[in-house]
Formats: structure tokens, sequence, C-alpha cells
């Protein structure tokens, strides 16, 4: 069985002949143990072009050390999870103990699958995508470690003082060696990781440019996670269209790409998550056509669309089910009548299973792999129109204007449609829009800056209070259905009824929010920006 940790670290280079500052009155250490000499030797393993490490991913078999064995670490989802401190790396590493690793590995190839073990193939299929890993170096590592220790002997952090030998594997062979320091933290509050690299600092230690040893022995830099190729050329002073938009794309496909795993583990808040990035995705293919000619794009937005639904499904179910337990214990007790909680459970959890084995067959089908090879492939052509070589703060503005104007129309619609389905259909189609201007402001908010980041704020508050209105909506329906299965099975169904009242009222409070947010965000001044430069 695996285990996973969170690893926070930061290492830095070193020099032969560089005295280490003392560490015994950094903040919560009160002891320092004396250094223990270990050896550690660790095969790594990849596909032949590299594709686990670009993507901050590494699969190890290690023999050394108090935690041998199989590792595979994977980078920390960066938008779901804060920096600790500048420069510091955050990964989660998933561990099997050697035996039952090589046992697993062995199974592997008996199949003619890849030598790793099977779980840790599984949840890199979304970088692999068929390609065959095998071994890429061997890294050798004589190790001093130093822990720091709190008053009450717990561990707080480790220093390691590394002397690294390494050798790549495969058509050609490159042996090199270095010196460096690896801090991790074992308890210890990340206030420590910073003392600890102030005083580093003064020193004239520097943080290593590569978070992985992979990366030094085999020159290659990963991606931070969650981050594009293109960020860079976004951030320049006067970035094209095509720079910021694309930089985008590509953050939001690594993103797509780093979730897949979470969501293979079943990671709270991984499919919706991962669902976000997905509509984020394909609102950015929709809402560029001055940048990105439609055809190039047309299926890929079908296929973005596909997966949605099929996460989507999963999401909304498990919103549902949480809703109308919380709205059951909100109740007081003499209103929740007969087996209501068991009813709802009974009611949610066969849609539930079902949703989650239509996400993991979804991930593990040629269409989802097709959709990563169509991004990789967008990625990599760069399709795009003249206007997309023109100044980003001349043309992003008038994509995001024309994603406003959408959104205005369909909020019209809903005022004049009549109260009831229509209306309730209407604010749906309101929602979707206000959800597409907001993430087409995101994109262009390297660029356009604080008004871009206002505005989709604005549009986000929109699609929050419209969204409410939604699940209100599908809560009355849903309310009513099992009320009418309580019933049909000789229940007292009162708790339903009153809950169907509830999500009626909430529904139309709703509404009203709705209205008043519109009007804020709808503002002459809010959107003056959008005119574009001059």
């Amino acid at each position: 069985m695996s285990t996973e940790v969170r690893e926070i670290e930061q290492k830095y280079e070193v020099k032969a002949g560089v005295a280490l500052p003392s560490f015994a009155d950094l903040p919560q250490v009160a002891a320092v143990s004396e250094p223990d000499q270990e050896t550690l030797v660790a095969e790594y393993y990849d596909t032949d072009d590299l594709r686990l490490l670009k993507a901050g991913i590494t699969i190890r078999r290690r023999r050394g050390g108090p935690d041998e064995g199989w590792h595979l670490k994977l980078p920390e989802d960066a938008e779901a999870a804060g920096r600790p401190t500048a420069g510091a790396s955050n990964r989660r590493e998933i561990r099997l103990g050697l035996r039952q690793g090589d046992r697993d590995r062995a199974a592997q190839r008996a199949e003619g699958r890849d030598p790793v073990p099977a779980e840790f193939a599984r949840l890199v299929r979304a970088q692999v995508r068929g390609r065959p890993l095998g071994p890429v170096a061997r890294i050798e590592t004589r190790r001093r470690l130093t822990i720091l220790r709190d008053a009450a002997g717990t561990s707080l952090a480790e220093i390691a003082e590394d002397e690294v030998a390494a050798q790549s594997l495969g058509a050609s062979t490159t042996l090199s060696r270095w010196n460096e320091l690896e801090i991790e933290l074992t308890g210890g509050r990340p206030r420590l990781l910073r003392a600890a690299a102030k005083r580093l600092r003064r020193r004239g230690l520097r943080p290593a440019g590569r978070a992985a040893k992979l990366e030094r022995a085999l020159a290659v830099a990963a991606r931070p996670p969650g981050s594009g190729r293109s960020g860079a050329a976004a951030r320049a002073s006067r970035p094209t269209a095509g720079q910021v938009v694309f930089a985008y794309i590509d953050e939001q496909a690594a993103r797509l790409k780093a979730l897949d795993s979470a969501v293979r583990r079943e990671e709270p808040d991984a499919v919706h998550q991962m669902r976000v990035t997905t509509r984020r995705l394909r609102a950015a293919l929709q809402a560029f056509p001055l940048v990105l000619p439609e055809p190039a794009t047309r299926r890929l937005r079908d296929e973005l669309q596909w997966l949605g639904h099929v996460l989507g499904d999963a999401r909304d179910l498990e919103v549902l089910d949480q809703h109308f337990h919380t709205a059951l214990d909100r109740l007081p007790t003499e209103l929740v009548i007969g087996p209501a909680k068991a009813r709802v459970t009974a009611y949610f959890a066969p849609g539930q299973a079902a949703a989650r084995e239509a996400v993991l067959a979804a991930l593990d089908s040629e269409r989802y792999f097709g959709i990563l090879d169509e991004l990789d492939r967008l990625l990599d052509d760069r399709p795009q129109t003249a206007a997309a070589a023109q100044p980003a703060e001349r043309v992003l503005p008038q994509a995001v204007r024309h994603a406003y104007r959408r959104t205005e129309r369909s909020v019209r619609r809903a005022k004049r449609s009549p109260a009831g389905d229509a209306r309730d259909v209407a604010l749906h189609e309101a929602r979707k829009a206000a959800k597409r201007a907001r993430y087409a402001a995101e994109a262009a908010e390297p660029a356009l800056g604080k008004p871009a980041r206002r505005f989709a704020k604005r549009m986000k508050a929109v699609q929050s209070v419209l969204g409410d209105h939604q699940d209100a909506v599908i809560a009355r329906a849903v309310a009513r259905e099992i009320g009418m299965r309580a019933h049909l099975a000789g229940e007292n169904a009162f708790s339903f009824g009153l809950l169907n009242e509830r999500a009626h009222r909430d529904a139309l409070e709703y509404q009203r929010q709705a209205r008043s947010v519109w009007k804020r965000a709808a503002r002459r001044k809010a959107r003056r920006w959008l005119s574009g430069p001059g």
C-alpha cells in the first residue's frame, strides 16, 4: 500500500570550502542532532523524451535511507497551494516499499508493460500517453543528515549535505558531480525555512536553479507546476496578443495534466478544479477569434466540451449531495421526519459511483489522450491571425468587450423572460456568458493589468450568484423527486416538501441579488477600458 507525504524543501548550490552557519537558534529550534552518514542510490525512470521531468514529475527506485523504496514525486498545484517561501519547492511524494514496488514492477514486466509499479504508471498516463518508460539516470548521493528538533523532540526540519554523482543512461552516457544542500520541512513552519534561507544567503549560498537532482543530471529544466512555457513572453513590457493568449492556454493545459493524477487519486476538489480548468481552456479558444483562427480550434473546443460534461456530471452530484445533507442538518430536529438522510444517501450514491467510473473511464480513453495531444500540437504550431502580432493592449480589449456584450444580451433576455422555467433557463445562459467573459478577462490580465482583474472579479460575482440560483433551481426539482420516492415507499415526505419550498425561496432571493450584482458590474466606469488604448 502506498503512502503520501507533502514535500516542502529548498535546495542550495554549495561550493567547496564553504562553512555552513549554525541553525541552533532558528525559530522553534531547541536541539540540533549530530549528523548521520548515509549513502543513497537511485535509478530514475522516464520516457526517452523526458516527458515526466519536463512536467516536474520524477519516478525513482532508491536504495538506502529510512524511506528506501519507490517514489513518485508530483508537483503541487500552484493555484491550490501557495508557496511557503520564495524559491521553495512544493511537491507531493507517493511512496511504495521496495518489496511491494518491485513485486508490482515484476508483474508489469510480465505483462509487457512499463517497468515501474502499476500505481505509478496509472498516475502519469496524462504525461506519458503510451510512450514506454525506462531508466534514464542513476544517481548516488553521499549524505550528511542533520535534524532540527523542537523542545518536545519533534522533528522540524532535515538538513541534508549531499555529495552527488550522477550518470545519465541511454544512447550516450554523461557523468557529473556536484555538492548541494537541501532543507526540508518535516513539521516546522514556513518561517523556519525563510529564516534558514536568510542565514544561508549571508554565507554566500544561493538557491539551486533546479529543484530535482535529475534535472541537473540530465541538464533539463522542469516547468514549475501549473505554469506555461510562454509565461515570460506574456509578461514582457509590450507583449503581443498572441503571446498573451497562448501563455494562458499553455498555463491551463499544464494545469489540466497536473490535475489528472489528483483526480485519479480522488483528492478533495480535484474533479471541480479539473472541470474549471477545462472550461477555462474552452473559453480561451472561443473568446479570441481575433487571435486564434476559429477553424483551427473547432474540434478541440468540441472535445473539451465533452470532457467538461463528464467532469461536470460527477461534480454536480457531489455538490447536490452535500447541499441536501447540509440542508437537513440545518433543519430543527423535529422537522426531519423519517429516514430523510438515508433517503438522500440512497438517492445520490448510485449516481455518484457511476459518475466516478465515467470520469476514470474518460481519463483512460483515447479520446481524452487525443485532447492532450491536440493541445500540445496547438501550442507547438500556434496558428494565429494577423492581429495576433499586434500589441495585446490594442487587440484583447475587443475580445473581452465582445464577451461582455454577449453577457449583457443574455441578462436582458432573462429580464424579459416570464417568471418560471423560461426565466430560469435564461438566467443559466446568462451565467455561462458571464463565466466566459470572466475567463477572457483573466487571460488578458497579464497584459491589461488592474482593469482586467477588476472586470474579471465583477463577472465572477455575477457568475457566482447566478450559479447559486441554478443550484437552487435544481435542488428544488431534486427535493420533489426524492420526496416522491419517499412517499411511494411509504415514508413521510414532509422534510423534502420543506426543502423544496426553501429552495424556491432561495431561487427568488438569488434573482434579486443578481439584479444588484449585475447593476454594479455593468457600470460604464467599470468597463471604460474595454474601448482599448486612447
